[in-house]
């Protein structure tokens, strides 16, 4: 062979390695924002689907519409990437089904008010009682059924997607015009930030939270996963679901998650309060002694490795164990979730707060800024 064949054959080689490099580059997970159509509502309005990737390959849909969680995928032990929320494949499952919620923004009050009424300023207001004599998550057209206007935010080590909405004053019963700004953010820590802003022209109400509602083992029930929640005490509600003003102990009661504590280890107990709730629908007091970030709950699934940590600046979380999942929900890729099918960790101020003077305040003034934050941080052991 001569000396211009084998430059010829190193030539090609090299350039046969470049391609392969190229191919791979593209093959392998990129920090990368997707944006694409996802339908519209029953008033025209168009509903764009926004994909958060980073370089793990972690996927984190969200939607203009409810700012709703539609998916997380996320890496077991092994790195197989599978869904890790419910809900449903496309905006009319959304829009058509009495959805519980899935993956939702929650505003403007989070949890329940009792009887649908509180007083501010020597004013009494109400509100709609869409859950028995009780005001839930925002009334009739809450937070999660308006579409919010987005702009993607491209980082170094980050991509995200603010959501910005003016509720107008008076919007479902609530004084003052509120602008509302969340922020997603999807790190190569596998973590999804959320950032709740908010301010107002008149003193109001606000809290908000997200609903989305998890199963770490991909399917199935959730009641193998271990829980910790990072709470000494619990606010016991009444018949109606509603806190009776108490800050009780966990200490002997089922409500003990301060050491990891399957879900089904207690869940049908006869116990007064799994009683009243169908299972775990109850707000945490966590332990918490300044305003910064706390780790509020970690959740393992032992069978998969992964691990939820969510952390918090708020003083409170609801676990919600999917009690009223019936299996007539036909949600993604056809599945119908039973009971017990996925569990929320609502990062929140108490339910019925405004109604509760013991509990920390949810009063918005104007000139105030409302700010919280919530990470939920993915991981496999």
């Amino acid at each position: 062979m001569n000396n211009l064949n084998r430059s010829l054959l190193v030539l090609m080689a090299g350039l046969g390695f470049i391609l392969l490099m190229a191919a791979m580059a593209n093959a392998a997970p990129q920090l990368q924002i997707r944006k694409q159509p996802f339908g519209a509502t029953a008033e025209k309005k168009p509903v764009d689907l926004y994909t958060l990737t980073n370089v793990n390959g972690v996927e984190v849909g969200i939607m203009t519409y409810g700012g709703i969680v539609v998916s997380m995928t996320v890496p077991d032990r092994r790195g197989n990437l599978q869904e890790m929320t419910l809900g449903y494949d496309s905006l009319d499952g959304y829009l058509k089904n009495n959805s519980p919620y899935f993956g939702a923004l929650i505003g403007r009050y989070a949890n329940r008010i009792g009887k649908g009424k509180f007083s501010l300023g020597g004013r009494e207001y109400r509100l709609a009682t869409n859950s028995g004599e009780s005001h839930l998550h925002g009334g009739n057209r809450g937070f999660d059924k308006v579409v919010w206007k987005a702009e993607e935010i491209r980082g170094q080590k980050s991509v995200g997607l603010k959501l910005d909405y003016l509720s107008p004053d008076g919007e479902e019963g609530y004084p003052g015009t509120l602008t509302v700004t969340v922020v997603y953010t999807l790190t190569n820590n596998n973590e999804l930030t959320m950032d709740y802003a908010a301010t107002t022209t008149k003193e109001t109400i606000l809290n908000l939270t997200n609903h989305a509602y998890f199963n770490l083992a991909g399917g199935g029930d959730i009641l193998k996963h271990e829980v910790m929640i990072n709470a000494d005490r619990f606010t016991p509600v009444n018949e109606a679901v509603i806190p009776t003003g108490e800050l009780r102990s966990v200490k002997g009661t089922p409500m003990d998650f301060t050491k990891p504590m399957a879900i089904g280890a207690r869940i049908n107990q006869k116990d007064e309060q799994l009683v009243l709730g169908k299972g775990y629908d109850h707000n945490w007091v966590l332990n918490r002694k300044d305003n910064n970030l706390l780790l509020a709950a970690r959740v393992v699934e032992p069978a998969s490795g992964r691990v939820l940590e969510v952390l918090t600046t708020e003083p409170g979380v609801q676990f919600y164990t999917g009690n009223f999942l019936d299996g007539t929900i036909k949600g993604k890729a056809g599945k119908l979730y039973q009971q017990r099918a996925g569990f929320c960790l609502e990062t929140q101020h108490f339910p019925d707060s405004p109604n509760k003077p013991n509990f920390p305040s949810t009063v918005l003034k104007p000139g105030q800024k409302y700010a919280t934050t919530t990470v939920y941080k993915f991981s496999a052991k």
